[in-house]
């Protein structure tokens, strides 16, 4: 009998055994089987797709907040209560500075957040321009985009000279008025040699190079005229090196630098883009991407720190371009791109690396003030890498040994601009225009005085500032700063930190906003 008993038992231990052994090898299955769906690369998409409206009229909106902040003697001025302003800007330098765009709720002209937002419209052109046009907002983009460009080109009045700020903020930040009557001086600051500004020099290149790409097929006359004034303004910024905080320290309370190094990258990256010159790849892959890229550590891509950016463009590079020529194998490339997926995998949600700067409802939110910069940023970038990623039938992207697919980036994209549309516990739309609910007390001096009220520049502070009737002008399009942490909001006048746009945010949602509105497969050269 105590025979019988082990045989039976040992009998029974085997087939427990078999049992176990079945459902690890289920449990392998269904888990090669899940990574292996991300290994099958998405077909890649055609011309413009369907339509999605609410994208598409956000987008409607959003490029109006461009015609909003023009200076100058207004063209086919499509908002009602904007006219003519700052006509003699740049007059005491014998300069026309009238152009160009104010910056934000103010009437400063503040050279590196306005190449900035030049350089990021040129780029969502470049990229999207194809479902730009499919929702007729191309053409607003182009003029928008030469707005700014021709005040840049004057700006530079020679090889290294640039202008870089028209007004001064201290006096201009006292006054409440509309542009159309203030009164206040105008006075100029420019960079040179002797007080060099690598940051904002190098920044306009970038945007220069960038436009030159985006009018050289309609206008190639214009596009040398750009690339020529980006190639004179980059090797300025790189020859005269120094911080235009020690210059201008105006500045510093309000567009503070924290390091050139980054512009210069991405300044370099856009004329390689632009000229095709391979001594510009070098720049950014030999001496200086080692000194300056930071590569394998994520940053946030802003109007200070473009490095983030730089990485994703440079990505656009070895997706598309280095497979066929001898940059295929260049190391620097590499680790351009592996840091662009580290800060792709950063964003995504669900990745082992994501970050934990984000509200309770998902959004990124890293800053108090203009809270949405980083989000907007962020999602514009994943956008792109996604798009990058389907269009040269890349799979799947690696975070920790997880994949994730072009989708998972999309998805995040979407998340953030849903956000900023209404998605959100306020069930508000940060985009002012856009919805049934959005921001009545904008911080904007044109948008809270009726065009016809005769104000001066300290009366308007008690009268229309201080008001508690909402803006009498919809400043359509303006993407105000957006939530605190806790996902509050206070729709109040003098909260600038929350209600405050800017013409750069302005551009972020532009770009974001274009990705989004229907799908197509990206060119593989700008050129």
């Amino acid at each position: 009998m105590g025979e019988a008993s082990r045989s039976k038992g040992g009998w029974f231990g085997w087939f427990i055994v078999l049992i176990v052994a079945a459902v690890i090898i289920s449990a392998v299955v269904i888990t090669v089987k899940k990574r292996s769906d991300h290994s099958k690369a998405a077909p890649v998409p055609g011309p413009p797709g369907a339509i999605v409206k609410k994208y598409a009229d956000a987008l409607g909106i959003a490029m109006q907040f461009f015609d909003v902040q023009k200076s100058g003697k207004l063209v086919n001025n499509k908002i009602a209560w904007r006219g003519d302003s700052a006509l003699s800007d740049g007059s005491e330098a014998h300069l026309d500075l009238s152009k160009g765009m104010y910056d934000a709720g103010d009437h400063m002209k503040f050279g590196l957040p306005m190449a900035f937002t030049a350089t990021v419209l040129s780029w969502a052109i470049l990229e999207y321009g194809d479902q730009m046009n499919a929702v007729n907002q191309l053409e607003p983009a182009q003029d928008s985009l030469k707005w700014i460009t021709d005040y840049l080109i004057n700006a530079h009045s020679s090889e290294n000279v640039l202008y870089v700020q028209v007004g001064n903020a201290d006096v201009d930040h006292s006054c409440w008025d509309r542009p159309e009557s203030m009164t206040e001086e105008r006075p100029l600051a420019q960079v040179n040699t002797t007080s060099p500004g690598t940051e904002v020099a190098a920044e306009t290149a970038a945007a220069l190079a960038s436009a030159s790409l985006v009018f050289k097929k309609i206008n190639s006359t214009y596009s040398n005229e750009l690339l020529m004034h980006a190639q004179q303004l980059f090797n300025f910024a790189d020859t005269f090196r120094g911080s235009y905080n020690i210059s201008i320290p105006q500045v510093r309370p309000y567009y503070n630098s924290t390091g050139y190094e980054d512009e210069l990258l991405w300044a370099a990256s856009w004329l390689y883009h632009a000229t095709g010159i391979q001594s510009y790849l070098d720049y950014v892959t030999g001496e200086n991407g080692n000194a300056f890229a930071m590569w394998g550590s994520p940053t946030w891509f802003t109007w200070d720190n473009k490095l983030a950016g730089t990485q994703v463009l440079l990505s656009r590079v070895s997706f598309f371009r280095a497979k066929d020529n001898s940059n295929s194998q260049n190391p620097g490339l590499q680790k351009y791109q592996k840091t662009a997926e580290a800060v792709m995998c950063g964003l995504l949600p669900n990745s082992p690396t994501a970050t934990k700067s984000r509200t309770d409802s998902g959004l990124i939110w890293v800053s108090e003030f203009n809270s949405l910069l980083h989000p907007v940023a962020s999602a514009f970038l994943a956008a792109l890498y996604g798009d990058y990623m389907l269009t040269s039938q890349t799979a799947k992207l690696q975070c920790d040994g997880d994949s994730y697919t072009p989708s998972d980036l999309r998805n995040f994209a979407i998340s953030q601009a849903d956000y900023v549309l209404g998605n959100n516990p306020l069930k508000m739309s940060y985009l002012v225009g856009y919805g049934d609910k959005y921001p009545q007390y904008v911080h904007h001096r044109g948008a809270s005085i009726p065009a016809n009220a005769m104000t001066g520049c300290t009366d308007g502070v008690t009268k229309w500032r201080d008001s508690t009737a909402p803006n009498p002008n919809i400043a359509s399009g303006a993407l105000v700063g957006g939530p605190f942490l806790n996902e509050t909001y206070i729709d109040s006048r003098i909260n600038s930190k929350q209600g405050e746009p800017s013409t750069y945010n302005s551009a972020l949602i532009v770009g974001l906003l274009s990705s989004l509105v229907t799908t197509s497969s990206l060119v593989q050269s700008f050129t």
